[in-house]
Order: C-alpha cells, then structure tokens, then sequence
C-alpha cells in the first residue's frame, strides 16, 4: 500500500523499532505541518493509507472528497479532528486504538513536570542564571498542600498518585458516576464543585474535550481559585473557556497557570498573551512526544494497517463502512 505519515515534526518515526513492520509497503514521511487544503490534496493524492499523528492536521470532507485513493485512515485515541461521517459515505476505513487499559503515562509525567516547574519558578530560575543572576525568587512546596484532580479518567488517576506521593492531599472533582468511582477506590470527593476550585492549591484537568465539556471551567471557577493557586492544563484547552485564563491571570486568581495545549496548535505567535505572562508556563503540546510513547501508539497504528492491508480491519471507529469499502 502507498502509506504517507504527516506531521512527524522530527523524522522519529523510521527511527523506531515499530516502523519495521510496515516494511514491504512505500512509505512517505512528512516532517511539516500543513492544514491548507489544495496543498494536503496534492500531498496526499495517491495515499491508499493515511497516518495521523493525534489531532495535528483536521481531516474534513472537503479534503476527503479530493482523495479517491485513500481506503483507510489510521491513528490512536479519541478523533474529533477527523471528519467521521464523510470518510462512512465515501468508503475510508477510519481504525483508531482506543487504549481503553492504558494511560499514557508521557501525558501524567509531564503533568507532574510542569506542576513541579511551576511551583519552583524553575523556568524563570533557568533563564535569570543564564542572565548571570543568582536566584529570582522563592518557590513554593507542594507536600501538605491539596492537588485538585478534575476528570477521574486514566491520566487523573495516575498524576492523582504522583501528588499523593509527593506528600499532597488529594481530591477530585468530576461528573457523578466518576465522583463515585473515585470515592470508591477509597479517593477524597469534594464536597462542591465550588469548594473544589476554592480550596485547591493545585488543580490539574483531565478530561476528554467533547461537547459537554467545551468550556467547562468558567471565568467563575477560576475567580474562586486561591491567589497562590495553580492551573495545570495537559488535557485540551477548549475545556476553559475562551479567554478566561488569561484574565484570571491578569486579576491573580490563580496566580499561575501551567499549559501545554492551545486553541490554535501549532501556536507560533510570540506575542500570544499565555506566552508572554511571567506567571504561566507553556510547553508546545509534547505531553505525549516521548520515544517510548511514540513506539507506545504506532505499535498500534501500523498493526491496524497490516491488518487492514491482510484483509482484516482491526478498531474500527466507523463499522458501518466495512460492508462498502474502498477496494
């Protein structure tokens, strides 16, 4: 099969053990990101299987229509940037491992990376000694303070076990079938939502972004944040609503914010207002971009094509298109 990869940054994939299993098909590799139509259609024109890596590129039915070749789409996790009901009507396979058993526990330790950086100033500690200055200030400890863990998914459970390690009482706040599995596993449930953002020192997100949670942190949730507070942030950034961080921010409730995504991805504008606060520290969405992670996901993804390619579909997302696929 013609198999073409996109937005694989750093050319890591051929790098990895994994990448020997799509041995025998040809493979193209693209190492930037592109999101223009006419440019991905002249890209992707005789792709029979497509590879995606997360949501980097939106894969919408004005694209799709303009690829008669492609017969299957192939990635890993939740697919909201790929355009379902177009790829059933036009005979694509979509195949996306779901990982229901594992966490990625990339996503969790960066979490617990930047929760850590962000109490203990240590990118603005980096950058002053650089400048040649002996400390800039003081830090916070996290032990005895409380980590508030919002979504009671598989990364949550992992960073909730990271704090208590680290010595901080930790407590969850998420929809009620999720407060009571938490509350079972023997986990402290707050009492509010309201109290939950109020007595937080910490309050790290972990949630899929769907419908009912697009904005799901208010202006007002945040307003009840402690001044010395943190906002972590690794999950999607539509989960706060639009705007609403940074004025937090500027009004000092939290008084630090620790983001790794954005509305816009790949967000290269310096003057972006997350980028330039002295109280928020952002890293360009690499939650998941570990080695180990990446031989993790595309173990998976390049499975579903050998499966696809051997006549035998595997973790498809879209059933109702097997009967009527493309040949």
């Amino acid at each position: 099969m013609k198999i073409t990869i996109l937005d694989d940054y750093f050319d890591t994939l051929r790098t990895l053990p994994c990448f020997g299993k799509l041995a025998g098909h040809d493979v193209t590799v693209w190492n930037d990101h592109v999101q223009d139509v006419d440019a991905l259609a002249a890209r992707l024109a005789e792709t029979e299987a497509l590879v995606l890596i997360r949501e980097r590129t939106q894969i919408r039915a004005p694209l799709l229509e303009r690829l008669p070749r492609l017969r299957l789409i192939s990635q890993r996790s939740v697919y909201p940037h790929i355009d379902i009901a177009a790829c059933t009507r036009l005979g694509i396979v979509v195949s996306s491992e779901m990982h229901a058993d594992t966490p990625s526990y990339a996503a969790a330790e960066l979490t617990w990376a930047l929760v850590l950086a962000t109490a203990r100033r240590l990118p603005q500690q980096v950058a002053a000694l650089r400048k040649g200055v002996w400390q800039t200030g003081v830090g916070d400890t996290l032990r005895g303070k409380t980590l508030g863990i919002y979504g009671w998914g598989r990364i949550g459970t992992t960073v909730a076990g990271y704090g208590k390690a680290f010595g901080m009482e930790v407590q969850v706040w998420a929809r009620e079938a999720s407060r009571q599995r938490a509350a079972a596993a023997g986990w402290t449930v707050a009492p509010s939502r309201d109290a939950f953002f109020s007595t937080s020192d910490v309050v790290s997100l972990h949630m899929r972004l769907v419908d009912a949670t697009r904005g799901i942190v208010t202006a007002a949730d945040l307003a009840r944040m402690k001044p010395s507070a943190m906002l972590v942030n690794t999950s999607r950034a539509g989960l706060v609503s639009p705007g609403a961080l940074v004025a937090a921010l500027r009004a000092g409730r939290p008084g630090l914010a620790a983001v790794d995504v954005f509305e816009t991805e790949p967000l290269r504008d310096p003057a972006d207002a997350l980028l330039t606060m002295e109280n928020a520290v952002c890293t360009p969405h690499i939650g998941y971009v570990t080695r180990d992670e990446y031989e993790l996901q595309f173990s998976d993804i390049f499975d579903q094509i050998v499966a696809y390619a051997a006549g035998t579909p595997i973790n498809v997302v879209n059933p109702d298109v097997v009967a009527n696929r493309r040949r």
